[in-house]
C-alpha cells in the first residue's frame, strides 16, 4: 500500500525495533517446542534430572527473551501506527486547508470529516496488524514449516494439504469484501452528512415540523449502512470457525500419522509434541496472514480515499514566487468575467471598476445578481475565468497568497465565530492586539456595551456554533475582529444585515474614520447602509447597470431607484 509506505519512511528506529520483537517472538516461540522435546525424549524418557533441570533453565531463558520480544514487538507496533495515521491526518488537514470552495463542492465537507476520522482509524487498525502480525506471520510461517519438515517429512504433508484451502478461502472472501467495504464507507458519508444538517438545520427541520421526515431519513440510512456492516462481519465471522474447522480435521490426521509412526518406532513422543507446536504455529500464522488479506480490502478503500484527497490539485494554487507589495491603496476589475467550474453561463460579466485608498465602494442587487460572488474573488476565494484583480498594481493571482489575505480583513455574510471567549475570537485577527487595540476595536464595532454586560465580560465562553450569542452580536464581534486587524482592505458581505437601523447607522459613522486610511468594500441589501458610499455599483445578472453615487444613481439607473423607491419614504427618495 503506497500510502502506508510513504508515510514509513519516516520511522526507521521504530521499524527495525519491530524486526527484532518479530525474530525475538519467534525464536521463543518455536524454540520451546525444541527445548520440550528434547526435555521429554531424553530428560523424561532416560530418568535423567540434571537434563531436565538444565533444560528447564533453558526454558526460562528462552521465555524472558520472548518476554522482551513480544514488548518489543507491541511498543514499536503500535506507535508506527499512530504516528503514521497522525501524519496523515495532520497532511490531510493542511491539504483541505489549501483547497478552494470548488474542492469544498466537489469532496462535500462530511466526506472529508468521514476521510479524515473514519478512514484514518480503519487504515490505523490494519497498519497496527500489519506491523504486529503480517510481518511477524511470514516469518513463523517458514520457520515452523522448516521445522516441520526437519521433524518428520510425511507429518509435514498435512499442512500441505491444508494451505490450498487456506488460500482459496482468503481469495474469495478479499474479492466478496471489497465492494461491500466501499460501499460501507460511502455509507458513513452520507450517516454524517444527514447528522449535520439536522444539527446545523434544527430550527428550521422544527419550524416546518418535519422531525418525522428526519427521523425516518436518517433511520433509513442508518438501516442501509447496518446491513451492509452486517454482511461484512457475517463474513469475518465465518472466516475463524473455517480455521479452526481446518487447524482440527490436521490435528486429526496428524495423530493418526503418528501413531502408526510412535508404533513403528520411527518418531518419539518428544518429537510428535514438537510437531504439534510447530503445526499450530504454522497455521495460526497462516490464519493470521490470511486475516490481514481479508481486512486489506477495507483497508485500501479507506486508503484510496485519503489518497484522493491528498492527489487532488486544488484550482486555485499560491505562485512559487509569490510577490509582496506595499500598500499603494488601489484596487482594480480590469473586464472580470467569472462562471463557477460546473456552471454553464457566467455568474459576471465584463466587470470593471477602480477603487482607491479612503474610498467606501458598495454594491447592491437583487438576490442572485453576483454581488457575494464578486468580492469573494479580491481574496482569491475563488479566480477570475477572465480578466483580472489589481490589487496596488498587482494581478491577484501574483500574490503570495497569505500575503494577499494578509491585506485584507473579510466580514462574511454569515458571521462565524469559534468555540472559545470573546477576547480567543476577536484576537483570531491579530494575535499580537494589545489590550487597548481590542477594546478600541469593540468600541468601534459597536461590541462594548454588551460584552461589559456579560458576567465574565471578555472572558465569556462563545459556545458550539455561537448559540449562546445573537445574530447582532456575533456580526459586531466579527467586525471587532477585523478592525483588529487594521487591514488595506475591509470586505463587507451584508455584514450589518442583523443589525439594527440605529447600531447599524452608529457602527457605519464610527467605521469611516476608522477606515479613513484603507479601501471598503460593501455588499448591503439596505439602500440605508450604502446611500452615503463614495462609489456604489448595482448589479443586474452578474453585468454593472449603473455606477456612481446615491443621488447620482436615483437619476441615472431604473434598478438602483426600485431598490430605493421599496426601501425609503417618498421625503427620503426626494431629499
Amino acid at each position: 500500500m503506497k500510502l502506508i509506505l510513504k508515510y514509513l519512511k519516516g520511522y526507521p528506529k521504530l521499524i527495525l525495533l519491530n524486526i527484532l520483537g518479530i525474530f525475538s517472538f519467534v525464536g521463543v516461540q518455536l524454540g520451546i517446542p525444541t527445548v520440550m522435546a528434547l526435555m521429554i525424549d531424553n530428560g523424561i524418557g532416560n530418568g535423567d534430572i540434571a537434563y531436565i533441570k538444565r533444560m528447564g533453565g533453558i526454558m526460562l531463558v528462552v521465555s524472558l527473551i520472548g518476554g522482551i520480544g513480544t514488548i518489543l514487538l507491541t511498543y514499536a507496533s503500535s506507535r508506527i501506527s499512530t504516528y503514521m495515521i497522525r501524519d496523515i491526518r495532520n497532511d490531510v488537514f493542511t491539504k483541505v486547508q489549501r483547497f478552494s470552495h470548488t474542492e469544498y463542492n466537489k469532496f462535500g465537507v462530511a466526506s472529508m470529516i468521514t476521510r479524515t476520522t473514519n478512514d484514518a482509524f480503519q487504515l490505523m487498525l490494519f497498519s497496527n496488524m500489519l506491523f504486529r502480525t503480517a510481518l511477524l506471520a511470514p516469518v513463523m510461517i517458514c520457520i515452523s514449516v522448516f521445522m516441520t519438515i526437519r521433524t518428520s517429512t510425511s507429518l509435514s504433508m498435512v499442512i500441505g494439504g491444508a494451505l490450498p484451502f487456506i488460500v482459496l478461502g482468503v481469495v474469495i472472501v478479499a474479492k466478496v469484501t471489497n465492494p461491500l467495504s466501499e460501499k460501507q464507507q460511502k455509507g458513513m458519508d452520507r450517516l454524517n452528512r444527514i447528522s449535520r444538517e439536522n444539527l446545523t438545520g434544527v430550527r428550521v427541520i422544527r419550524a416546518f415540523r418535519k422531525d418525522k421526515h428526519e427521523e425516518e431519513r436518517f433511520a433509513k440510512t442508518n438501516e442501509d449502512y447496518a446491513s451492509v456492516s452486517k454482511k461484512l462481519f457475517k463474513i469475518m465471522s465465518f472466516t475463524q470457525p473455517a480455521f479452526f474447522f481446518l487447524l482440527h480435521l490436521a490435528m486429526m490426521a496428524v495423530f493418526w500419522i503418528s501413531s502408526l509412526m510412535i508404533d513403528k518406532g520411527t518418531l518419539q513422543v518428544g518429537q510428535l509434541v514438537a510437531f504439534l507446536e510447530y503445526q499450530f504455529h504454522a497455521m495460526f500464522s497462516i490464519m493470521l496472514f490470511s486475516l490481514v488479506f481479508i481486512l486489506y480490502p477495507r483497508a485500501r478503500v479507506s486508503a484510496n480515499r485519503i489518497q484522493e484527497l491528498l492527489d487532488e490539485k486544488p484550482i486555485i494554487e499560491n505562485p512559487a514566487d509569490g510577490v509582496t507589495v506595499k500598500d499603494k491603496g488601489i484596487v482594480e476589475f480590469d473586464h472580470v468575467t467569472f462562471q463557477y467550474p460546473d456552471g454553464e453561463l457566467p455568474v459576471l460579466k465584463d466587470i470593471s471598476f477602480t477603487a482607491n485608498k479612503g474610498e467606501t465602494v458598495a454594491f447592491i442587487g437583487s438576490t442572485g445578481s453576483g454581488k457575494s460572488t464578486l468580492i469573494n474573488l479580491i481574496p482569491r476565494f475563488y479566480d477570475v475565468t477572465e480578466g483580472s484583480i489589481r490589487i496596488d498594481g498587482v494581478d491577484t493571482r501574483d500574490y503570495d497568497i497569505m500575503d494577499l489575505r494578509q491585506k485584507i480583513g473579510f466580514i462574511p455574510q454569515k458571521a462565524f465565530l469559534f468555540k472559545g471567549t470573546i477576547e480567543d475570537n476577536i484576537r483570531f485577527g491579530n494575535p499580537d492586539a494589545t489590550p487597548e487595540e481590542i477594546n478600541h476595536a469593540i468600541e468601534i464595532a459597536q461590541a462594548k456595551e454588551f460584552i461589559e454586560n456579560k458576567p465574565k465580560k471578555l472572558q465569556e465562553d462563545i459556545s458550539e456554533g455561537a448559540k449562546n450569542v445573537s445574530g447582532g452580536q456575533k456580526q459586531r464581534i466579527s467586525i471587532a475582529r477585523a478592525l483588529v486587524r487594521k487591514p488595506e482592505i475591509y470586505i463587507f458581505d451584508d455584514s450589518f444585515s442583523a443589525l439594527d437601523y440605529k447600531t447599524d447607522a452608529t457602527l457605519r459613522g464610527a467605521l469611516k474614520e476608522e477606515t479613513e486610511e484603507s479601501i471598503v468594500f460593501i455588499v448591503a441589501q439596505r439602500i440605508s447602509t450604502i446611500m452615503n458610499a463614495d462609489k456604489i455599483i448595482v448589479l443586474n445578472e452578474g453585468e454593472v447597470v449603473g455606477m456612481g453615487t446615491h443621488k447620482e444613481l436615483l437619476k441615472s439607473c431604473s434598478v438602483y431607484y426600485e431598490i430605493a423607491d421599496s426601501q425609503l419614504t417618498k421625503e427620503e427618495l426626494e431629499g
